[in-house]
């Protein structure tokens, strides 16, 4: 019972720090973008305005959002 309450513990402190991974996200959308995919402009177009539009979200603090919307661009870009 100890060390059930303890893994609890552990993983409520550390769930936060994993929660938002926006930075890292954003890091990997560049990196893809940079190896010159093979999307059409379109996709392309797409891809950018989501990278942009999710690091607005997080840098507003909305760090749920961000996540959401980099995950549509780097699912585009098949990097998920």
């Amino acid at each position: 019972m100890k060390h059930l309450a303890a893994f609890a513990i552990a993983l409520l402190i550390t769930t936060p720090a994993f929660a938002h991974h926006c930075p890292a996200d954003m890091a990997a959308i560049d990196a893809a973008l940079a190896a010159n995919p093979q999307i059409t402009a379109e996709q392309l177009a797409e891809v950018q305005t989501l990278r942009a539009d999710g690091q607005t979200q997080h840098e507003a603090g909305d760090h749920d959002a961000s996540v959401v919307t980099l995950a549509k661009a780097m699912q585009i870009l098949g990097i998920q």
